[in-house]
């Protein structure tokens, strides 16, 4: 029977502060609009909705890790490797299908509370129908991206639903959900968390480039080469950083966000990261650098949440 350890390493943590990136960036665009209408209060079922939201994206990430270790067991790309919870042997195939199904519940139980209190106050109308749906879509595409014969993540179309799910649809969302609007300059900031997140893929791509190809799984780095990702890598991290920080100088918008030098140095941070990427010649040198970029795209939402938590105090 798999340990409560074996459980954790399965859940890979190290991934949970991207995958909750996206949310801490729409909260903090939502209460800038609530700023700017000069409305400071955050009522209850808002803060209800935005705690979920984190629950309901933490479920979807540790689903969609769960179902990677189980769908590259199946088709053979983890073995060997000890620090996969079936190719280790630590779960088997049968314990980890029950948990998969246990954790889709779970997230899809917390999505549909999140929707509940987002609309606790307002007139129900079709968009909680669409919201709903691109939850359930979130489900499916955390499953689809190793497990069957069509995954997704076999294809090189990985990177295309990162974009989508942890920008698009997880910024812009959790914003909606908060303040029932979106402003078209979010775009930018959306643009900024989705980029992140596929270049933490592209990374991880990287770093397993010759086991995927012995294995069959055409990653976009297996289909491009390895050198070529690398500047496949810098375009990923320079174009978002080139959306996020003319948003955050209020050059697009009506407002600058505080504390403009520290998004600024962090941007620098990963300018060097770049530099080691591109002199590297081993993948399994960038391990180490997944958890850079994660936590760079982490605290610079954080930074930005605080800053407007700190004028909503004041």
């Amino acid at each position: 029977m798999a340990t409560f350890k074996s459980w954790i390493k399965a859940a890979r943590f190290r991934t949970l502060p991207l995958a909750v990136t996206c949310v801490i960036l729409g909260a903090a665009l939502a209460q800038q609009h609530n700023l700017q209408g000069e409305s400071l209060e955050i009522t209850l079922w808002q803060k209800l909705s935005f705690v979920f939201a984190l629950l309901t994206v933490v479920r979807l990430q540790i689903l969609a890790n769960y179902a990677n270790d189980y769908g590259d067991f199946k088709k053979g790309t983890d073995e060997g490797r000890s620090d996969r919870a079936l190719a280790s042997g630590d779960i088997t195939p049968k314990e980890m299908k029950r948990m998969l199904k246990l954790t889709t519940v779970k997230a899809f139980v917390a999505g549909c509370l999140t929707l509940v209190f987002a609309f606790m106050d307002v007139n129900v109308d079709w968009t909680i129908l669409a919201l709903g749906g691109l939850g359930v879509l979130g489900i499916v595409a955390a499953l689809k991206y190793t497990i069957g014969a069509s995954a997704f993540g076999y294809k090189g179309l990985g990177d295309v639903f990162v974009m989508i799910f942890f920008g698009y649809v997880g910024v812009l969302g959790v914003g909606y959900l908060l303040v029932h609007t979106i402003e078209w300059e979010w775009l930018l900031p959306a643009t900024f968390s989705g980029l992140m997140a596929v270049a933490v893929l592209n990374l991880n791509n990287m770093r397993d480039v010759e086991s995927d190809k012995l294995s069959g799984k055409n990653t976009l780095v297996v289909k491009m080469g390895y050198d070529k990702s690398k500047h496949y890598h810098a375009f990923l991290i320079i174009t978002a950083w080139t959306c996020l920080l003319p948003y955050i100088y209020g050059v697009v918008g009506d407002v600058s966000w505080r504390g403009f030098s520290w998004f600024v140095l962090i941007a620098l941070t990963q300018a060097v990261h770049l530099v080691f990427v591109y002199k590297s010649t081993d993948p399994k040198t960038l391990d180490p650098e997944l958890k850079k970029i994660a936590m760079g795209a982490f605290v610079t939402a954080l930074f930005m949440l605080m800053s407007v938590a700190i004028i909503s105090q004041a």
